[in-house]
């Protein structure tokens, strides 16, 4: 049995995808389970985990493919809006473990939530803890 990942397997041509886009380091293709018309996933063609892993470049790659394809995307399927996400390791809905961004496009009436659906209830946060995550992040 393989260790490899279905990303890993569809880069290397072994299953196919419906392959919107490609670069040297990024590949985007259609995501077999949409969650609507146009969900389209871009991965790195290396296999790095979570974003902390890809190197500066890669992630910028992947970012850059981002940008060019949402407004393509969204015209493509005629949507509304795009909700453009990373589920970035396992405790945040991360399945395959191999970085990917979705761009999920959005229509009026679809009854989908914000991001800010995703987690649950928001933390009753002091302006102390806010203080100092807000240091730790900014390196202070």
């Amino acid at each position: 049995m393989s260790d490899r990942t279905i990303f890993e397997r569809i880069v290397d041509g072994e299953i196919p995808a419906r392959v919107v886009h490609e670069t040297e380091t990024t590949l985007a293709f259609l995501d077999a389970s949409p969650l609507a018309p146009g969900h389209t996933l871009v991965i790195p063609k290396e296999p790095y985990e979570r974003l902390r892993d890809a190197p500066e470049d890669v992630a910028a790659d992947v970012f850059a493919v981002v940008r060019e394809l949402t407004p393509r995307i969204e015209d493509a399927v005629e949507a509304d809006a795009v909700n453009v996400g990373i589920n970035d390791g396992p405790e945040a809905g991360q399945e395959v473990p191999h970085l990917h961004v979705h761009i999920v496009p959005r229509f009026e009436g679809d009854g989908g939530r914000p991001i800010h659906a995703v987690a649950g209830e928001s933390p009753d946060l002091d302006d102390d803890e806010l203080d100092r995550i807000a240091d730790a992040i900014g390196g202070g």
